[in-house]
């Protein structure tokens, strides 16, 4: 099994944090992983892209110009993700910003409220976490069964406190994958 990711958004969404976990959970199960972040200079607002592989075998390149799987947070990163996704590759898209349908009629399209389930949650910043949610249930790459404990190491200390609201982020997200 090889899952490879394109994950896209702007700065302040999570982008590269969705990455990082989705690699370091993917390491606790064992997986091969590679990682590579992309983001611009902003502090936020920027661009943010990340592209993720994780693998039963070794990874030759941590290049992913096909993704199996694309991740689309914004309505400005539709139009790249569209154009990457492999054929009949799976597009995840948080359709809380993005507003229009994708153009690609190859592809498994999945809307996933990101914004509006973090928000009923309590806080729009576990976005991301809703859409790593999706992801696993849509891809079932990473199982995401360690990530409590990822989490853990992932944050400092005092970032603690939020640990349940991540997963019940993703509790969520897996749930918005029919």
């Amino acid at each position: 099994m090889t899952e490879k990711t394109f994950m896209a958004g702007f700065g302040g969404q999570g982008i590269i944090s969705l990455g990082q976990l989705w690699v370091y959970c993917g390491m606790k199960e064992g997986l091969e992983v590679t990682f590579f972040p992309f983001y611009g200079a902003e502090k936020r607002g920027g661009i943010a892209r990340a592209s993720v592989i994780v693998s039963t075998e070794e990874i030759a390149s941590p290049l992913v110009t096909a993704p199996d799987s694309a991740v689309v947070m914004n309505m400005d990163s539709l139009p790249l993700c569209e154009a990457i996704l492999k054929e009949g590759g799976t597009l995840l898209v948080n359709s809380s910003l993005v507003k229009v349908d994708t153009k690609r009629t190859d592809a498994r399209v999945i809307k996933v409220p990101c914004n509006e389930i973090a928000e009923r949650l309590g806080d729009v910043k576990f976005a991301n976490m809703v859409m790593m949610g999706a992801l696993s249930k849509a891809t079932g790459a990473v199982k995401l069964d360690k990530l409590e404990a990822v989490l853990k190491t992932f944050f400092s200390e005092s970032k603690h406190k939020f640990i349940p609201m991540n997963m019940r982020a993703i509790e969520e997200g897996a749930k918005a994958v029919s």
